[in-house]
């Protein structure tokens, strides 16, 4: 009877990922106007999957507005003379040629070069702000604008945690790996969006939720050190500890290391709560396929495709020969917990951001977001992507060994060498 219900567990546990499987990126709407059109190669070829629907296409996508989109936010690199210059006359050229309704960070008016500069003054006073934490961009903005390079994206990404409108990043910061424009042609890049003829890469985005406990030992010390308060006065502080949760999503990765401690992480592994193994070492990196060419890739794992539906489990410094990068299905959950035995705490990044400790007993739920990040092309997605390999990584440089076409180079590789 057991091994029947553990055999009934197991196609549970099956079907359960395979549903989440095919919901990933089940979304066609991008912010309140925009929704994807097909590339007229895929239209043709109806053998699609459901399943792959959004995520396995030749050519990608290309984006539809239901309406002509009228707002846009525009995200600067921050005290950047260089970026400040392209930003004004960026908003300058929304204003008088496309009369669009343009949204930036307050804190960006407070930069000198912009409150000194008396002819932008009547650009800003037409600019919409808003602050960060406080205002809700939800439903406001049709398609977003980056200035600057990765990071400039990874910002932009992170204040949409539902459906992100369609963005363009124009290369201005140092890498500039996602961000394939040049500002140069920025009025025809802009104005190709707005009419509609653009293609679409969606970037895959991980849900990170981290739940913190209080483990039993810790538990213990707790109640020792307030015994001579009353339970009453304690319960509500450990209800607190237990029910605490914080939320994240990232376009990059998750990292969780070991942080100032000198001894080696102790992390659990579980996918679709299986037990699949113990990292010991610096710590684990979570990554999506976007964040398969940044910190996973120095970590030794392989660079992917952001159209793959993958999820990358690269470990840092691994104290074993035979532990290797991992590549695991989109539709899996992930849970990484500190052992109750290990020897110090870890500590949890996201996307470089909101560094906290993660004790004994806590734990992260990593799944895949159903929201992605539809990022404008600038040729197809497999050009641009292996474009950013060669331009911003240099991959596969070498010098090209020389041919044997003429008769000297054949006769002297031929030729016995005299002793």
């Amino acid at each position: 009877m057991s091994d029947r219900n553990e055999a009934g567990d197991a196609e549970t546990k099956a079907e359960s990922s395979r549903q989440r499987t095919e919901k990933l990126l089940a979304t066609d709407r991008f912010g309140p106007k925009a929704c994807l059109r097909e590339a007229e190669s895929d239209a043709m070829n109806g053998s699609c999957h459901a399943a792959e629907a959004n995520v396995h296409r030749p050519l990608g996508y290309h984006v539809k507005w239901t309406q002509k989109p009228k707002s846009v936010l525009v995200i600067k690199k921050f005290r950047d003379r260089t970026v400040t210059c392209c930003f004004k006359k960026l908003i300058s050229w929304l204003h008088d040629e496309k009369n669009m309704s343009v949204y930036v960070e307050s804190s960006v008016l407070d930069e000198e070069e912009l409150a000194d500069d008396q002819k932008f003054q009547k650009h800003c006073e037409r600019l919409h702000t808003w602050i960060h934490g406080e205002d809700e961009l939800k439903d406001k903005i049709d398609f977003i604008v980056c200035l600057g390079g990765d990071g400039t994206l990874l910002y932009a990404s992170s204040l949409f945690p539902s459906s992100v409108p369609p963005l363009i990043g124009f290369h201005l910061g140092s890498l500039g790996f996602l961000t394939p424009f040049s500002f140069d042609s920025y009025d025809k890049t802009i104005s190709s969006v707005i009419d509609g003829d653009a293609r679409l890469t969606l970037r895959l985005r991980l849900h990170c939720l981290v739940k913190s406990d209080v483990a039993p030992r810790h538990r213990k010390q707790y109640f020792i050190q307030k015994r001579s308060e009353s339970f009453s006065q304690a319960a509500p502080v450990v209800k607190q500890l237990t029910a605490s949760k914080k939320e994240a999503l990232v376009l990059n990765e998750l990292v969780i290391d070991r942080g100032p401690s000198p001894y080696l992480s102790n992390l659990n592994v579980y996918l679709n709560d299986n037990l699949v193994t113990v990292v010991q070492g610096d710590g684990l990196i979570v990554a999506t396929p976007t964040g398969s060419t940044a910190y996973s890739a120095a970590a030794g794992s392989s660079m992917v495709h952001p159209s793959v539906p993958a999820i990358i489990l690269a470990p840092i410094c691994p104290h074993s020969l035979s532990f290797r990068p991992i590549l695991v299905p989109s539709g899996v959950s992930i849970k990484i917990c500190v052992a109750d035995d290990s020897r110090h705490t870890a500590w949890a990044s996201f996307d470089g951001r909101n560094r906290q400790e993660i004790k004994q007993g806590d734990s992260i739920l990593v799944t895949s977001s159903k929201w992605p990040l539809p990022c404008v092309t600038k040729g197809d997605h497999l050009t641009d992507w292996f474009r950013s390999l060669s331009e911003c990584l240099n991959w596969n440089y070498r010098l090209r060994q020389k041919s044997l076409d003429d008769e000297a180079s054949k006769e002297s590789c031929l030729k016995v060498p005299e002793n």
